[in-house]
């Protein structure tokens, strides 16, 4: 396999994040063998249940009209955080997403 074929799965990992949240990483945590892949969906799924984490709590703050600016800000940083991710990913690069919670231990 070539460099680029590596890095399939853990772009697409990244990107599946922006596109289904959560199930995305997790469907190719469970599915793949791969330590370099789970490393990455590791990475998506904690920032993906720390994003679940923050807007519940956006949600909560939508009673004080707080919450609507800060769903919007949420909904930007999952988008730029996601494509920062899935371009470092593409480097051979694992790339901690910043405000993310860890709930999987990344062996890096």
């Amino acid at each position: 396999m070539t460099e680029s074929q590596d890095n399939v799965l853990p772009v697409l990992t990244h990107v599946l994040g922006l596109i289904t949240g959560f199930l995305g990483p997790l469907i190719i945590l469970l599915v793949t063998k791969d330590e370099y892949v789970k490393n990455h969906a590791r990475l998506a799924l904690n920032w993906q249940f720390s994003l679940l984490i923050y807007f519940v709590i956006s949600f909560i703050l939508v009673l004080i009209l707080i919450g609507f600016v800060t769903m919007f800000l949420l909904a930007i940083l999952n988008t730029i955080f996601c494509i920062i991710a899935a371009v470092k990913a593409g480097d051979s690069k694992l790339w901690r997403y910043p405000l993310s919670i860890s709930f999987f231990k990344v062996n890096a």
